[in-house]
């Protein structure tokens, strides 16, 4: 399985802000994380929307992790970012000819569900914590 790309880049920004406690803006992320500032941005509202960061407008405004971010399961978080699609498409168009009789949709499907299973335990904060906590807090500071 592979994540896209903005549930790539959510875990990312989560991460960083779970290290620090000062806001960053998204030009601030985007620049740390290597990320295109338009997608970053469109990434950040969808978090926000979730209620996993706060932003701020204006000056000395930018992004920081609310209070529930550190708490989330990335196994949830993962699934909600991913949406409900299946590893396989049997649907699509043309339809599979073995859809019927096949088990490997199934078997792929219990895979998946293994996958965020798996990681389900994990929260934000043990994503950041010691050591990389270190390596999150040196990425994106200026001299």
């Amino acid at each position: 399985m592979r994540l896209n790309r903005s549930t790539d880049i959510g875990l990312r920004v989560l991460m960083l802000c779970a290290a620090r406690d000062d806001r960053l803006t998204v030009d601030d992320l985007s620049e740390a994380l290597a990320v295109p500032r338009n997608h970053l941005a469109k990434v950040v509202q969808t978090l926000q929307h979730r209620g996993l960061l706060e932003t701020v407008r204006g000056r000395g405004g930018g992004v920081r992790l609310a209070d529930a971010g550190l708490g989330e399961s990335v196994g949830a978080l993962v699934r909600s970012l991913e949406g409900a699609a299946e590893v396989v498409d049997c649907d699509g168009d043309p339809p599979c000819p073995l859809r019927g009789n096949c088990r490997l949709r199934g078997a792929l499907r219990l895979a998946q569900e293994a996958f965020y299973a798996a990681l389900d335990p994990i929260t934000i904060g043990d994503l950041a914590a010691p050591p990389v906590r270190e390596t999150l807090l040196s990425i994106g500071r200026r001299p």
